[in-house]
């Protein structure tokens, strides 16, 4: 039992959110998470630790630290000498190599009991000598963070730790090794403005509370009000500023499954038949009246973008947040297992009902669901992960907000970030493919198009709305734009036609995720083995020769 767990037990405790009180160790079978309202309370790092590595796999990391009071500040060696023998640990940083669901990590758990972990030059130190353990050995850094800010009583010199812990994140970030950070209550100041928000993901503890200054010295600083929830961990994720939300115990089952998603696993060896569903000559597939090939690809009954990643991948965990306004659920993503092999996986998504579909904007993203796409690709790229998309919308979200946030360079960015990945690129059209707001997720090496789903520059109501001053003539304007898979096919705007169920999708929506699944993996098993260079010259060549002259 670590020492404050002893320091507990046996006591009974009054909970911090409700009030109730708690036997101490029915609080700690619960991992200190209050059993009537959830709420968690804070742990040390070596309840931490015990919480998230696997048992007996922790081994210290060795490194030097610094001199203990750099500046002689009056009465500091006092604190640290009694922090110390109040926590047993030497500062407020404990890191070193461990094992999560057997797979290995470099841990960095940091200590609020220890003057609040704050971060000074041995914490700075200990953090940034975890991140090169982890950049030299090539395996992933998971962080937990808890600190009120950077440790005054060390003044310039613990300001500066936040550029050395930043740019230690930095390289693992450029040498694509995973980082994943736990924020957990409280972690402000100068730890989130460096190390605890630059990992590649980012995990908040339920409850927690981030930010940059504290909520006092707000309030005391504008004179207002905090509004509800204000640097909660919901409130973040709300603010897309964290992928996830999770509980204290969900949390480790998580940092398994994202291992696990990451670890290579050597690629199933495709069958002998594998290979694009091309249609053979005077096949209907994709080649119905255009005006009937719309109205399918709009059925809300056809299968979503997460109804396809649920039924094809053997795993996935869904990220969260473009990191700078919001998170928009107009566009889904995240980590898959797609035949035993890590894929980044993004798509449109819409809904079943009218809930759904106006809780999602019916699949018109806005422009924080770009940035989420862009920022998903990137990390994908740095990952070596392919990235296979799944485009249905009718286009981007218009609207005075949507302008103002820079819908146009968000879908801008997200087309020119695709058109640059180093790794395989897949998209499928799923249902409807409409204007720049389909295409920012759909420039890859292999476009593929289920037999029912439709492409097109423009709505064709628009079209005719636009032409001709009214929408009437929508199907007469199906047929001009030629928005069908097969002519698609043929203009080669898209490679191969995935033939749907009897009824289309919407008639079997199981099969018609089990064809396009294999449709999907054929495609990245003929683009294994592709250099970054020859990935990203084909997708050049690709949309270079589309509409040139022949």
């Amino acid at each position: 039992m670590s020492v404050e767990a002893e320091v507990r037990a046996g006591h009974w405790e009054q909970c911090g959110g409700c009030g109730s009180t708690v036997y101490g160790p029915r609080l700690e079978r619960a991992q200190r998470v209050c059993p009537d309202c959830g709420h968690h309370h804070r742990v040390g790092a070596a309840d931490r630790l015990r919480l998230l590595v696997d048992p007996a796999s922790f081994a210290p990391l060795v490194y030097r630290a610094g001199p203990d009071d750099p500046l002689d500040f009056a009465g500091y060696r006092d604190q640290l000498a009694r922090a110390r023998r109040r926590t047993g640990r030497e500062d407020a940083a404990c890191v070193g190599r461990a094992a999560i669901g057997g797979r290995p990590v470099i841990v960095a758990a940091m200590d609020f009991t220890f003057m609040g972990g704050s971060m000074g030059t041995a914490v700075g130190e200990a953090v940034t000598a975890a991140a090169e353990e982890a950049l030299s050995s090539r395996v992933p850094l998971v962080v937990v963070a808890a600190s009120g800010g950077a440790r005054m009583q060390e003044g310039a010199l613990s300001l500066m730790q936040l550029a050395k812990t930043a740019r230690a994140m930095r390289r693992l970030r450029k040498a694509g090794v995973l980082s994943v950070c736990v924020l957990t209550d409280p972690t402000f100041g100068g730890v989130t403005a460096s190390f605890a928000t630059l990992a590649d993901v980012l995990v908040a503890e339920r409850g927690a509370r981030i930010g940059f200054a504290g909520p006092r010295v707000i309030a005391a600083a504008t004179r207002e009000a905090l509004p509800e929830g204000f640097q909660s961990a919901a409130d973040l994720s709300a603010r897309g500023l964290v992928d996830r939300v999770e509980s204290r115990e969900a949390i480790r089952p998580l940092l398994a499954r994202l291992l696990a998603l990451l670890d290579p696993v050597p690629p199933e060896p495709a069958p002998p038949d594998a290979a694009l569903p091309v249609p053979a000559p005077g096949a209907p597939a994709g080649a119905g009246d255009p005006w009937e090939t719309l109205r399918l690809a709009r059925d809300i009954a056809r299968p979503t973008a997460l109804d396809h990643i649920h039924r094809i991948c053997d795993d996935f965990v869904e990220l969260h947040g473009d990191r700078a306004y919001g998170d928009d659920p107009a566009v889904v993503g995240g980590i898959g297992s797609l035949g035993g092999t890590g894929v980044m996986l993004i798509g449109h998504q819409k809904g079943h009902d009218t809930a759904e579909l106006v809780a999602r904007n019916f699949g018109m993203p806005q422009p924080e669901g770009y940035r989420k796409a862009a920022r998903l690709m990137a990390l994908a790229d740095r990952l070596g992960l392919p990235v296979v998309t799944f485009v249905d919308t009718q286009g981007a979200a218009p609207g005075v907000g949507a302008e103002q946030r820079g819908q146009a360079w968000a879908v801008a960015e997200s087309i020119a970030v695709m058109s640059e990945l180093g790794v395989p690129v897949v998209a499928a059209v799923t249902g409807e493919g409409g204007s720049g707001g389909a295409l920012a997720l759909a420039v890859a090496n292999r476009v593929l198009m289920l037999e029912n789903a439709c492409y097109s520059v423009i709505s064709p109501e628009s079209c005719s709305t636009i032409l001709y001053g009214d929408p009437s003539r929508g199907p007469e304007m199906a047929a001009a734009l030629r928005v069908g898979a097969a002519e698609l096919v043929r203009l080669g705007v898209a490679d191969a036609i995935v033939p749907e169920p009897p009824g289309g999708a919407q008639a079997d929506g199981a099969e018609a995720s089990a064809r396009l699944g294999a449709a999907v993996r054929a495609a990245l098993a003929e683009l294994r083995g592709w250099t970054p260079d020859e990935l990203r010259r084909q997708r050049h060549d690709r949309f270079r020769r589309l509409g040139a002259a022949s």
